[in-house]
């Protein structure tokens, strides 16, 4: 199938309050447009391994009930609604698909799978991903504008709000905020509690997706078809549109506000030598205050050859593995490197150190710039300690390190889902243990 007429899919997200309502909402919505295949997977009884599937078009519903040997969200994605969308887009009378997912499903993880995950089994169709047959259209994110805030900058588990197992340990504001981050546009639910709340989520949005166009409503029941066709027509062109980007792409997307607005602002850190691992540990607990959300490159003085990644959002913290420094690299392995990557690292390489630096961008809400860059600061090498990174790093080595052991979580980070190489992979850690 050529590329031009694979199937448009559009994902509908939302996590918690009116957010979920607005999901329903817009789904209902889109089901008015003609050729439209609504998709909606129930996943409220997954933990007893049943699956609700139900799907609108023209008119018609059909509901079925689905029976999964593991009842996990991975499993659901994979074996029902891969192959749905695969067989949906070979129908002639379905000429866009809405996903509208449940608040278990994550739509960064889905595109992955969409683009990433071989389907099998389908009669008359050669085995491959589902992206050969549909492409992400846009990802709308649906949020309650009175507690998305409070969700995003919390640390609360999913499982701890009973909306996600027990060995499950993502965190609310994982999920608030990657829904927001993901988005092509929002759907904000408002107004919030009061002026103040409204003014700061704005100035949050404008910084965290600049880009995606922000449609605000006080009552769902304007919001028809024609809205929904004119907000994806905002969308702007060189918007992700389910694309993922890996550890070494551009930290600041779009054209973010740098300025402090009701007491919201980006903070950029950057330097050219490496974190203690003890002090950065200890240094961490800067971001689980005032701070949405965190993310960024890492030099660790014990990882020598490890680019180590870092994200954060509200009380949820992960670092991992992300690949390697091409100082670490073979020449082989450096020429196959992205060639973007290779051109930004030649501006600013070190005769002894190569590429590795430091690059963080830090989202702060209602937290002084100050006191975060004081103590990431502190949690730098000192020059005594930098000399043994240069002469002696098998000393360095030695030192304590509390990010020596990634993992990747089963199921719930959708493992079959392949990463790009440089993705990285993640240890979820609480606010007030890391």
């Amino acid at each position: 199938m050529a590329v031009l007429e694979r199937t448009p899919v559009v994902l509908i997200a939302g996590f918690a309050g009116r957010a979920t309502e607005g999901v329903d909402h817009l789904a209902a919505a889109s089901a008015a447009r003609p050729g439209t295949a609504v998709v909606r997977h129930d996943l409220r009884e997954l933990r007893e391994g049943i699956v609700r599937r139900t799907v609108w078009q023209d008119g018609h519903e059909r509901t079925e009930v689905l029976e999964l040997a593991h009842g996990c969200v991975s499993c659901t994605l994979h074996a029902d609604l891969l192959p749905l969308l695969c067989r949906l887009s070979a129908r002639d009378s379905v000429r866009r698909i809405v996903l509208a997912l449940d608040p278990a499903f994550e739509a960064e993880a889905v595109c992955q799978a969409i683009e990433g995950v071989v389907v099998t089994g389908i009669v008359g169709r050669v085995d491959g991903p589902a992206g050969r047959d549909v492409r992400v259209e846009a990802v709308l994110t649906c949020l309650d504008a009175q507690t998305w805030l409070a969700d995003a900058t919390g640390d609360e588990t999913l499982a701890e709000r009973g909306a996600a197992a027990a060995d499950d340990d993502r965190t609310v504001a994982q999920v608030a905020v990657g829904q927001a981050d993901f988005a092509d546009a929002l759907v904000a639910l408002g107004p919030a509690v009061d002026a103040m709340d409204q003014a700061r989520l704005t100035e949050v949005l404008a910084r965290l997706v600049p880009d995606a166009p922000v449609f605000w409503t006080d009552d769902l029941a304007t919001v028809g078809a024609a809205e929904i066709e004119r907000l994806l027509a905002r969308i702007p062109a060189g918007s992700r549109r389910g694309r993922t980007f890996d550890a070494h792409a551009p930290l600041l997307r779009g054209q973010p506000p740098l300025s402090t607005e009701h007491g919201v602002t980006l903070i950029e850190f950057a330097a050219s030598r490496p974190f203690h691992p003890e002090r950065l540990h200890e240094a961490l607990d800067v971001l689980f205050e005032g701070v949405v959300t965190a993310r960024g490159r890492m030099w660790l003085a014990t990882q020598p050859d490890e680019v180590v990644w870092l994200e954060s959002a509200g009380g949820g913290l992960r670092v991992g593995g992300a690949g390697r420094w091409l100082a670490a690299m073979s020449e082989d392995e450096v020429a196959q490197a992205d060639p973007t990557r290779r051109a930004l690292a030649a501006l600013r390489w070190d005769e002894t150190f190569g590429d590795r630096d430091i690059s963080l961008v830090i989202l702060a809400h209602d937290a002084d710039p100050a006191d975060i860059r004081h103590a990431l600061h502190w949690a730098l090498v000192e020059d005594d300690e930098l000399r043994l990174v240069e002469r002696a790093p098998e000393r360095v080595a030695q030192w304590e390190d509390p990010f020596g052991d990634w993992h990747r979580d089963p199921c719930v980070d959708f493992d079959s889902a392949a990463p790009e190489p440089d993705a990285a992979q993640s240890k979820s850690q609480r606010g007030e243990g890391k």
